[in-house]
């Protein structure tokens, strides 16, 4: 059995959590995850930024930071942070809801936690691709893609 949790630690996000947690389940379930324990943390810039310094030496916040924290065979812990703060500005810029935007960060979370990166233009191909098929699940397209 899979368990995704949400925590609002994001003091005045709204967030549809079991969107959030529909996507993940999604994901981890075509990746062949039958058990496991996920959270989905929705935090600030700040704590964003604390992370990042904390464990990838990056002194800036950023969209989403996955996680691993054990994986065995079908099993897998792990640990999606997503920023709301980052996801309001940038769904102003790409014209859609920052709901919209926590979804694709959480995707890509998710996507990281079964195998997939960003690392290389092929990786990053493969990866977007992914993304593209999830938010389809919920009748979104990335707007990136529309390069708005």
């Amino acid at each position: 059995m899979l368990d995704i949790a949400v925590a609002r630690e994001h003091p005045t996000a709204d967030v549809d959590a079991k969107r959030l947690r529909l996507a993940v389940n999604s994901i981890l379930s075509d990746a062949g995850i039958a058990s496991g324990e996920v959270s989905i943390a929705i935090v600030d810039d700040a704590r964003m930024h604390e992370l990042n310094r904390r464990y990838l030496d990056h002194d800036y916040p950023t969209d989403v930071l996955s996680f691993v924290l054990a994986r065995e065979g079908d099993r897998l812990e792990g640990q999606i942070v997503v920023s709301a703060d980052y996801a309001a500005r940038e769904a102003s810029r790409y014209g859609w809801s920052a709901d919209d935007e926590l979804l694709l960060y959480t995707i890509h979370g998710a996507l990281h936690l079964v195998g997939y990166d960003d690392s290389s233009p092929d990786a990053k191909l493969a990866m977007r691709q992914q993304e593209r098929a999830y938010l389809a699940q919920f009748g979104l397209k990335p707007r990136y893609d529309d390069g708005q």
